[in-house]
């Protein structure tokens, strides 16, 4: 375990980034916890639970830890397996709104705090051309839901209903909210 002022505990380069575009001196620590449902599990337990698993997996003066899923009636859908259950899942959000939610935690020496986010996203109508052509891009792979957002998935959201930094995988206005709630304002942590 490393300790710093600031630590990520993520190796999500989106994440990483939100971070940095605030200005933001951190170390990002990815935690090894297994990501797997448990039986039963709701969705907003599911990413809280990661969320403060991640933060206790790591150390430093602050750690951010957050985990992001996306929900299609109840069912949590993670990062895709392979191609096929890519498409799978693509097909399934086509034309449809769901759910983005991301556990966020923020945890000190001495406090923990922890969030749930929910944003909700509609499709626009998919062919199975489109999908295709995204799966080939290899861009599903690694992405909560078989999409990113921030990247040519992004084509495919005909809206968003809520923060977006929270579809990317950090919500930034509760995750600074939080910082200076536990006494590390976002000024303070400035390189």
């Amino acid at each position: 375990m490393t300790s710093s002022r600031l630590v990520l505990a993520s190796g999500s380069p989106r994440r990483s980034q939100l971070l940095a575009d605030l200005g933001l001196a951190f170390i990002a620590d990815p935690p090894d916890v297994d990501e797997t449902p448990l039986l039963n599990e709701h969705a907003v337990s599911y990413v809280r639970r990661l969320s403060q698993l991640k933060a206790s997996e790591v150390a430093g003066e602050v750690v951010i830890a957050a985990d992001t899923t996306v929900v299609l009636e109840d069912a949590i859908l993670g990062k895709p397996t392979d191609a096929h259950d890519a498409r799978r899942m693509l097909a399934s959000l086509s034309g449809r709104s769901h759910e983005v939610l991301t556990g966020v935690t923020v945890q000190t020496s001495t406090e923990s705090r922890t969030e749930v986010v929910t944003t909700l996203v509609t499709f626009v109508e998919l062919s199975a051309a489109d999908i295709e052509w995204y799966v080939d891009s290899g861009e599903p792979m690694d992405k909560a839901g078989a999409y990113a957002i921030q990247g040519a998935g992004g084509a495919f959201v005909g809206r968003v209903d809520g923060s977006v930094t929270n579809v990317v995988g950090l919500p930034l206005a509760e995750t600074t909210a939080m910082l200076a709630d536990v006494g590390h304002p976002v000024r303070s942590l400035r390189r």
